[in-house]
């Protein structure tokens, strides 16, 4: 119930609320846009002066390593999944969907655990951008070969669509403006250490709550007006976007058991696996798998998982992260 009384929660939530009632009241697109740039660029910065202060311990190896495992493992066994009742572009494209991450998501947990006074390693928002390119790699391929299926069964020749390879869409992943702000971001808070996280004070960390806040509003707005999307879809896919979050979070929760990952790494983790992508994979998806449905992977991540995770995944994978694991 503390969740719901954060001033950034209850932003979120009037902005549900706003789009639910046809509100006209709207975040002009630049301002949105400069707002997820800040977060990310704090964000970078946050994570850089820990990474200063830290250096590269085995805690990180490990966590990064384990970032990277969900990344592949996530969208494989989603896939696996949802191509029992969706065909191969649609099961390809939700794959991806889930198995990359949401910054916004990471962002709110990582200040939630600053408000709630619980340590996590600042490496986190490197695995974070580490996490956000295999699955899209992998949609693709896995949509390649649906096609070339296609066309051994019709007896025609199939090509991958014309500039559209893994290997674009991984360098097109990497050299994002995004991506880049936040390691760019990063590498010069490795670099400041001390000296720059005073100096950054009044920029990333004054300004980063009401910042926060003031883009939850406009996710609010956004993922209310995603839920008419929904009506009309298949319950299965609506438990999925439900289910799938709780599902990858457990796999992250007993992945950072076993690797001996700290119990802040370890929610951080879980959250990481149980977000879902709703601006940077769709907005690759749509040019590399256009057979898929846009509503389809936009309308659940965005519309379900999104403010399921807001409102309750974040507490419930801190909660049981520091209960099982201290």
């Amino acid at each position: 119930m503390q969740s719901f009384l954060d001033p950034a929660i209850l932003f979120f939530v009037f902005g549900l609320v706003a789009g639910g009632l046809r509100s006209n009241l709207e975040i002009p697109q630049p301002i949105a846009r400069f707002l997820s740039l800040y977060l990310l660029m704090a964000l970078g910065l946050k994570g850089g002066f820990a990474l200063s202060a830290s250096g590269l311990t085995t805690e990180v190896t490990v966590s990064l390593t384990c970032a990277i495992g969900m990344a592949f493992v996530v969208p494989a066994l989603g896939y696996a999944l949802l191509r029992r009742f969706l065909n191969g572009f649609d099961a390809a494209a939700i794959a991806a969907t889930y198995g990359s991450v949401s910054a916004v998501t990471f962002i709110t947990a990582v200040q939630y655990l600053d408000t709630q006074g619980l340590p996590y390693g600042g490496h986190m928002a490197a695995a974070m951008a580490l996490m956000e390119s295999p699955a899209i790699v992998m949609a693709v391929l896995l949509a390649n070969l649906v096609r070339q299926k296609q066309a051994r069964e019709s007896g025609t020749t199939s090509k991958p669509l014309e500039g559209i390879s893994a290997r674009h869409i991984l360098r097109e992943s990497l050299t994002d403006g995004a991506q880049l702000l936040l390691i760019g971001a990063m590498v010069i808070g490795i670099i400041t250490g001390p000296a720059g996280q005073a100096a950054m004070k009044p920029f990333a960390g004054d300004l980063f709550k009401g910042m926060l806040s003031f883009f939850l509003l406009d996710m609010g707005l956004l993922a209310a007006r995603h839920m008419g999307g929904l009506k009309g879809k298949s319950p299965w896919l609506l438990a999925y976007a439900i289910g799938a979050p709780l599902v990858h979070a457990s796999l992250a929760l007993l992945l950072g058991m076993a690797s001996g990952m700290s119990a802040g790494n370890t929610s951080l983790l879980m959250v990481l696996a149980a977000s879902a992508s709703y601006i940077a994979v769709p907005a690759v998806i749509r040019h590399a798998i256009p057979e898929a449905h846009p509503s389809l992977y936009v309308g659940m991540s965005l519309g379900l998982t999104f403010p399921f995770n807001i409102l309750l995944g974040i507490p419930l994978y801190m909660k049981v992260a520091h209960h099982v694991m201290g």
